[in-house]
Formats: C-alpha cells, sequence, structure tokens
C-alpha cells in the first residue's frame, strides 16, 4: 500500500517529466491537466503542497495544456443575470497564457453548477433563448482567441440517450443545442466547439445520442468539431482498449475530432498493490485508444494531485484517482501512461497526422503490447 504523508519537500518539477512531451513524440496534439484556483483548494494543512503542486502544473514537458476545473461555469461567470464576473476562469487562463500551454475552456450550457437565477426563474421559451445567447456571447466573447476549444453543451445525455430534462431543454428542446453550438461559433469562430458527456467510453445507446447530436448539428449547417469524452473511469469496471477504440472510430465516422477531456481512474481506498496494479492498466488502456485513432487529439486529466481531486468528496469511500499521491510520489498509473504513449510509436513527418491511411502519418497496431 502506499503511504502518503504531509511532511512534503519542495522541490523543483521533476527531471523526468515528459508526459506531454511524450504525447507529441507520439502525434498528439497535448496531454494536459485541469487545474483551479487556489480559493477552491483549501485543505487543511495542504497550504506546504502549493509550490511544489504548482511546480508540477506549470512543466511543459509534463503538461502542455490545462482547463479551468470550475471558474468558467455559469455559476462563476455570470452569478446575477447581465452581471458577468471573469476572476475565476481568468486565474486558469493567466496561468495557460503565461506558460505557453494551451486553453481547453470548459463550459458554456450545463445543467450543473448554474446561477440559482437560471434555475430558480419561470421563464419563456423566448428568455430561454435570450439567456443562452447573452451568456454565450459575453464569456465566449470575452476569452475570444483564448481558447483552443469550449465544451459548448456539456452533460446534455442520460444514460439511455435520451435528453436530460434541463431548464434548457424544457423549454426549447434539442433546439437549446443547436442554439449554443450557432452562436459559440458566431462569438468565437477560431475556437474548436465539443460536445461533452460522462459514460461516453464505449459503444452504448449514450454514446449513440452523441453521434446524433453531431449529426443533427452538421444536418444544420451548424459548426461542432469535437466529441469530448470526460473519461471519470472507475478501475475495476472501466471500458476495454477495443471498447475505447471502437467508440472514438464511431464518432471519427463523423468527421469530428475526439479527446479525454476529463480523465481520472478512481478506486476504493485504502488502495493496495492489486488496486494500483488495475488503475495502471486502465490508464494505459485510455492512453492507448488515444495515441491509436487518428481522430483523438489529445488527453487531460482532472486535475494531476490526488488531494484536488473531485471524487472522495462524490463518491464516499473511493479516491485515489490521479498520477500523483498526497506526497507527491507518482501512482504506478504514471509509468502506464508512459508506456501507453512510447509502445511502437515514432514521431510523425512534420505536418502530418496520425492514422492508418497511406500518407496520413504512421500506422499502429491495436495492440499495447
Amino acid at each position: 500500500m502506499h503511504l502518503s504523508t504531509l511532511a512534503l519537500p519542495l522541490l523543483a518539477a521533476s527531471v523526468d517529466a515528459q508526459l506531454h512531451k511524450l504525447a507529441k513524440q507520439a502525434g498528439l496534439k497535448y496531454f494536459g491537466a485541469a487545474t483551479d484556483t487556489p480559493g477552491f483548494r483549501e485543505r487543511a494543512g495542504l497550504e506546504a503542497a502549493y509550490e511544489q503542486y504548482n511546480a508540477i502544473r506549470d512543466d511543459t514537458n509534463e503538461f502542455g495544456q490545462t482547463t479551468p476545473t470550475n471558474g468558467q461555469k455559469w455559476l462563476f461567470t455570470e452569478p446575477e443575470r447581465g452581471v458577468f464576473n471573469f476572476t475565476e476562469g481568468d486565474v486558469v487562463a493567466d496561468i495557460a497564457e503565461n506558460n505557453g500551454q494551451i486553453l481547453r475552456c470548459h463550459a458554456l450550457v450545463w445543467h450543473s453548477q448554474l446561477a440559482p437565477w437560471v434555475e430558480q426563474g419561470t421563464w419563456t421559451a423566448e428568455e430561454v433563448e435570450q439567456i443562452i445567447v447573452d451568456h454565450i456571447t459575453n464569456v465566449a466573447g470575452y476569452y475570444k482567441g483564448k481558447c483552443y476549444a469550449w465544451d459548448v453543451v456539456n452533460e446534455a445525455l442520460e444514460e439511455d440517450g435520451s435528453y436530460r430534462k434541463s431548464v434548457f431543454y424544457n423549454a426549447l428542446g434539442e433546439d437549446y443545442i443547436k442554439l449554443a453550438f450557432k452562436t459559440a461559433a458566431e462569438v468565437d469562430p477560431t475556437a474548436k466547439l465539443y460536445y461533452n458527456d460522462y459514460n461516453l467510453e464505449s459503444p452504448s445507446p449514450k454514446s449513440r445520442a452523441a453521434v446524433n447530436i453531431v449529426k443533427m448539428l452538421q444536418a444544420e449547417g451548424i459548426k461542432i468539431d469535437g466529441i469530448g469524452m470526460q473519461a471519470h473511469l472507475v478501475a475495476d469496471r472501466a471500458a476495454t482498449l477495443d471498447d475505447q477504440i471502437a467508440v472514438i472510430e464511431s464518432y471519427a465516422a463523423t468527421g469530428v475530432e475526439v479527446a479525454y477531456t476529463e480523465l481520472d481512474v478512481r478506486l476504493f481506498t485504502p488502495n493496495d498493490e492489486e488496486k494500483l496494479a488495475l488503475q495502471k492498466e486502465v490508464y494505459r488502456n485510455s492512453t492507448g485508444a488515444c495515441v491509436q485513432t487518428e481522430a483523438c487529439v489529445g488527453i487531460t486529466l482532472w486535475d494531476f494531485y490526488d488531494p484536488f481531486s473531485w471524487v472522495p468528496y462524490v463518491f464516499e469511500g473511493e479516491g485515489d484517482a490521479l498520477l500523483w499521491f498526497e506526497d507527491f510520489e507518482k501512482h504506478p498509473a504514471y509509468d502506464g501512461v508512459v508506456e501507453a504513449l512510447t509502445n511502437g510509436t515514432k514521431p510523425c513527418k512534420p505536418g502530418k497526422g496520425r492514422g492508418k491511411g497511406k500518407g496520413k502519418g504512421h500506422k499502429r497496431s491495436n495492440k499495447l503490447f
């Protein structure tokens, strides 16, 4: 069992920091980790961790991309109707800019972490339309030119593939998705626009419904560039390598790119050698699926340091979901990611993508070992 401690040496970033560097060599656009503002990270006794945490976060050989886990969500960006506050989102946007890291922006329209005024209001369809347009116009407009991608609509689907009955869907039906993407494309035409959801990592009614969202938007001539697989996985029941490859290819068939946008792999605590070995396999499979599919452009961990994970606060008795323990020792899963990034891969030629077709870069087997 790994025994963590709060006796934290304040060290510089590890000399073997390498995940983004290896991901680029494997043909991906980035390997990154979400982060947040210190105000979201206040944990008793962990103040001494900030310096070492920041050194890892800011090392661009390790992480070439970041995402604000909370700061750009509706609750923080428009706490009152027409009153916009970008303080929290700017903290992470500034980190990305200062480090030269890619910024994925998250999320414009989501049923959760809404400001109370949105959820508690009694709105007509026309009012909801205006609320969506105003919010996206102001938030995406403020960050225009800074975001590689926006998660435009987040978690619109139930597990059976039906639409979630959110305040937006109840007012407008699926048209709210069309409106959100249309508005985002007009406001920030250079950003990649994603549909983002959890449990999209294997073929299922939900994954097929995500494909249908893409096709619906394409049929209307509305821009959509990607599907984000959140990949909040569980070590003992995660999708297989083959299932992850298959589902990515189903998304790619629509012509969009794909990314792992919120990857973590939780396990029941306390951990032990067997659980950590299983977690390593899951991280290796997800990374391998991305490397082996042309459409997958990158991987984002949903933070990287266990004490800053959302998991223990939502799933009682589960945790240790990321790649660094509390004492900044790495999980065995870190090596699993490295193995997947370096197994049978080689740098693509300049200007070439990754793929299986002639002239599209180098070819990969579906076998990790």
